[in-house]
């Protein structure tokens, strides 16, 4: 698993609230909007890791961002926190580890499916099928169009690629014809 120990106790600990109030998606969502924002927004970054202001100031700041994006009392504290003990940096590895958490948690594997073309929904679909059937778990599929791919597909389950791309099958005809010469 990615992350730093630090984001791992973190993101443990955000689960186990999202646990008892029984809304392990709706706090991660929260968490990635804000995460996004705080991603995307150096001069925020920066303000957010400068020691010389006051932990109050940059609570303050928070307070009127999550006014603009709307976050449940429950991550406001949780992002509240993080400020307080000097964390916030750590924000996007947290928010990695929490959904890999949540995933389990939720029994969820999280499947990239890269084709040459973009798949008919009834492929989508019985590729879907196909990767709970292997996998046990319920799957949250993302399907993109690779044009270097020649044709075929491949897929990523975790840190697990099958490649049924004509270009992996292209290269393991040539390397058995080079065993054989």
């Amino acid at each position: 698993m990615i992350g730093s120990e630090i984001a791992k106790r973190y993101s443990r600990a955000f689960l186990a609230i999202a646990g008892e109030d029984a809304k392990y998606e709706e706090y991660y969502n929260e968490l990635k909007s804000f995460s996004l924002l705080f991603d995307q927004n150096e001069s925020l970054k920066n303000f957010m890791d400068n020691p010389v202001f006051a932990q109050s100031e940059k609570i303050a700041v928070l307070d009127k961002i999550l006014m603009k994006i709307v976050v449940s009392p429950v991550t406001a504290n949780f992002l509240k926190l993080l400020i307080q003990k000097k964390r916030i940096s750590v924000l996007p590895e947290i928010e990695d580890c929490y959904q890999q958490y949540m995933d389990t948690a939720l029994n969820k594997v999280r499947v990239k499916v890269q084709s040459a073309y973009r798949l008919s929904d009834d492929l989508s679909e019985q590729i879907q099928a196909r990767m709970e059937e292997l996998t046990g778990k319920k799957v949250e599929m993302e399907t993109e169009k690779d044009s270097l791919l020649l044709g075929g597909i491949v897929v990523k389950v975790g840190d697990t690629l099958y490649d049924g791309s004509i270009r992996a099958q292209l290269n393991s005809i040539r390397e058995l014809l080079r065993e054989e010469i």
